[in-house]
């Protein structure tokens, strides 16, 4: 196993939608947090608010949009968000329009305001680069992920769990690869572009599993589930 070239990035899911938990958990010291628009329990609306949150902590706020749309991508972007994630992503022509659609020229084609709170409506001259997370979560995206990779501008290559293990569950054309081994692909993919690999865990323990197999952007757990299991436990000390 290869040294990891990257430092440990310690993110969690945040799916509630509560600007509270959203400051809450940069307080307590997080790198990023994922605020999700995909599976997450808040609208589009509930974004800005915990966006507003995290002002004043080293934490960074990504936003999972639904799907690669370019209003989408663009209005989270205006409104502060730090980075996008964008799920399913299979080839390196569906991650070069989330570039164009989440850049401003030359590098994309995203639309310019300097009225918007990514430039401080009207107090700052140019708002950064964000960061690009696509995720990988299909066989297909797996095997792509070199081209992916590949792509300018795409700084992370995200595996979704969940999705990819469901895609090699259920593919309806003949033997798939072993997730592991997915993994493996992934990462190998990454390393020869320069770029990052992410994943997102659900126990704490297999942040450094995860870390020394080469995965730098790592999440663990989401709110939702840390607040289930505390209500479970709770509930488990009932005689």
């Amino acid at each position: 196993m290869k040294p990891n070239p990257f430092t440990l990035s310690l993110g969690s899911w945040l799916s509630i939608g509560s600007p509270v938990i959203a400051e809450l958990a940069a307080l307590s010291g997080f790198d990023w947090v994922l605020l999700d628009l995909e599976h997450g329990c808040a609208s589009e609306a509930g974004i800005p608010d915990q966006l507003r949150a995290l002002r004043g902590t080293a934490t960074k706020g990504i936003v999972r949009v639904a799907a690669p749309e370019p209003d989408q991508i663009a209005r989270v972007l205006d409104w502060g968000a730090d980075g996008i994630m964008v799920p399913r992503i299979e080839n390196a022509a569906m991650a070069a329009s989330i570039v164009r659609f989440a850049c401003h020229a030359p590098m994309g084609r995203r639309g310019f305001s300097r009225t918007v709170r990514a430039t401080g409506y009207g107090l700052k001259e140019h708002p950064d680069k964000p960061l690009i997370m696509v995720q990988i979560e299909s066989i297909a995206g797996v095997g792509e992920a070199a081209n992916i990779a590949m792509v300018e501008g795409v700084d992370v290559l995200f595996v979704g769990p969940a999705d990819l293990r469901h895609d090699l569950e259920n593919n309806p054309f003949g033997e798939s690869p072993a997730y592991e081994d997915c993994l493996d692909g992934v990462i190998a993919a990454v390393r020869s572009a320069g770029k990052e690999s992410g994943i997102l865990v659900r126990d704490a323990a297999d942040v450094a599993v995860h870390l020394a197999r080469g995965f730098s952007r790592i999440a663990v757990d989401s709110d939702l589930s840390i607040l289930r299991k505390a209500y479970q436990a709770l509930l488990s000390t009932r005689p």
